[in-house]
């Protein structure tokens, strides 16, 4: 590569390196646009109005009923799919700029899809597949700014949403609050249904029903959701850690072995996202206490075992597939550094196979014997999205690029693209997961595109459904700020006067936006840190926030943040 872009320099000295990159990533985006109709048109050529498509026999599978359910239990009879795949794509066609199908789908979706239907089906995976592909997707159709519906909109899709959403209500009526993972979407909690349930699926509800209840106005769902997170993190050890499995009727651990990977991985994300989405202090000092605890009992080097949740103690060495979000979670708090040391790990994995296996044993360098598969999954694209966006290092390009050609290579049939079920062999299996339109295709389209973004304020579910961040669903800030250290705050309709560094609120700095030493600040209080990349190695290295005046330290990690406040 570094030779053919010395010829191609020597041969066209007229043409600048930023143009080389600008050619080189509409190309990029360009080849991965045609990969997302590739999957696409062939789910809504041989499996719509099905939930998934099966690209190498070019049929479908009704497979709602069988998220998560590894048994194959208890499966409906008479289930015939809700569309599962299109729901799912409707994020990606507005951000790939294609309004029409987007809102041809919506107008189908309106018309023709309903929940009540006898299915039993995992709560954590239709909450964040169909409940929030729906949610997202209509307030994209409600953006008038953009305007991705030309016609007549009327609320459908969150007509839809909030029906979905009162049938998971059931799921939630435990002794302890915390929801079983399966309900019948038709009859509610099924006589004798399993009371296990995993972390994520009590811990990873709060940003799909919380936005519900923004959206709707009806509390239900985002205190229910709300109720069990608080259950949960009242579980935790007290090394702030948490296992993977637990019983939503004792409220008591089933699996005490815990990591950042399955059953765990999206209770992680949610905490620092709905802070984000919220903008409450409690997701945030529950994130800073579970973050830290992660990096002390899981972190060896620049990889993560499982431990322990009791003792800390190691207990499998072992990297899985879905552990590879959590790069992409450590640019969002500021940790760029340690992401880009992991990151390098899983895409070193990542190429010794051409794809990433779903279990690799650390300790023997060996995929797991019984876990060879590659369902698709977006995790390594989405950290390399992250890390672009942060760092604008062109190496995250050339690794969304190897992504792009080993999934073209490996895994794309006739019929669209297929699961790896053996990275030894690369022999592939008969299934296209919806969240490969969701999400591996929105990140690598996003890393080479992110003009669909430009402007706009979103996080990203677990899901990759975008949720803008709003002010209006953020917990009350004082009502006016002045360029000084005294804030008027109305509470009541009467005016009190509070100093910002207690009220724990940085007012802008309207007149003076630099300290004398020439350093950029964000409001009046602020101090930055010592450094750009918030190392350090005592607390005077740090300054203080600039949102809320508290004073930042030193983390055993050796970076600064608000870590004091736990």
């Amino acid at each position: 590569m570094i030779r053919w872009l010395i010829v191609f320099l020597l041969l066209s000295p007229t043409t600048s390196m930023s143009e080389l990159s600008a050619k080189r990533r509409r190309r990029m985006s360009d080849k991965v646009r045609k990969m997302f109709y590739h999957a696409y048109d062939n789910y809504m050529t041989y499996a719509f109005p099905h939930d998934e498509l099966k690209p190498m026999t070019k049929s479908f599978t009704n497979s709602l009923s069988e998220l998560g359910n590894l048994k194959l239990e208890n499966l409906p009879q008479e289930y015939n799919g809700t569309a599962l795949t299109l729901v799912e794509s409707l994020s990606s066609l507005v951000i790939l700029g294609n309004n029409t199908e987007f809102e041809k789908a919506v107008m189908w979706l309106s018309e023709n899809l309903s929940f009540d239907v006898d299915a039993r089906i995992n709560l954590f995976e239709c909450n964040i597949r169909l409940l929030g592909g729906l949610v997202s997707a209509h307030i994209l159709a409600t953006d008038s700014t953009n305007r991705f519906i030309q016609g007549t909109y009327n609320n459908q899709l969150l007509v839809l949403a909030q029906d979905l959403g009162q049938r998971f209500l059931p799921a939630f009526n435990t002794p302890t609050g915390l929801p079983y993972a399966w309900i019948n979407l038709k009859y509610g909690v099924m006589e004798n249904e399993t009371t296990e349930t995993s972390t994520s699926g009590c811990g990873s509800l709060i940003l799909e029903m919380g936005a519900l209840s923004r959206l709707t106005g009806d509390a239900r769902f985002e205190h229910a959701a709300l109720n069990a997170l608080h259950k949960l993190w009242g579980m935790r050890s007290s090394l702030n850690l948490l296992g993977t499995t637990l019983d939503v009727v004792t409220g008591e651990w089933i699996e005490y072995s815990s990591g950042i990977g399955a059953g765990v991985d999206s209770f992680y994300e949610y905490l620092i996202k709905a802070h984000i989405l919220f903008g409450k202090e409690e997701f945030w000092r529950m994130f800073q206490s579970a973050y830290l605890a992660v990096q002390k009992y899981f972190r060896y080097g620049s990889w993560y075992h499982e431990a322990d949740m009791r003792t800390g103690r190691a207990t499998y060495w072992q990297l899985t597939s879905l552990q590879a979000f959590w790069p992409g979670l450590q640019v969002l708090v500021g940790d760029v550094a340690a992401a880009n040391l992991t990151h390098r790990e899983f895409f070193y994995v990542w190429k010794k196979f051409g794809v990433l296996p779903e279990r690799y044993l650390l300790d023997h360098q060996i995929v797991h014997p019984t876990e060879k598969y590659y369902p698709l999954r977006p995790e390594l694209a989405e950290s390399t999205y992250y890390l672009y966006q942060a760092t604008k290092d062109p190496w995250y390009m050339e690794v969304g690029e190897a992504i792009v050609n080993s999934l073209n290579l490996h895994t794309k049939v006739e019929g669209g693209f297929a699961s790896v079920r053996d990275v030894t062999t690369m022999q592939l299996e008969d299934h296209q997961h919806s969240f490969f339109l969701a999400e591996t295709c929105k990140y690598l389209y996003l890393l080479f595109d992110d003009s669909p973004l430009v402007g706009r304020n979103y996080i990203f579910t677990t899901e990759g459904h975008p949720l803008p961040v709003l002010s209006d669903w953020h917990e009350r800030l004082p009502d006016t700020y002045t360029p000084h250290n005294l804030t008027s705050i109305k509470i009541n309709t009467q005016k009190k006067q509070a100093s910002a560094m207690s009220m724990q609120v940085c007012p802008a700095n309207l007149l003076n936006p630099r300290h004398d030493d020439g350093q950029e600040i964000e409001s009046v209080c602020h101090v930055p840190d010592a450094r750009d990349d918030h190392r350090c190695l005592t607390d005077d290295d740090c300054g203080i926030d600039s949102t809320n005046c508290r004073r930042r330290s030193c983390s055993s990690a050796g970076y600064c943040g608000l870590w004091l406040f736990i």
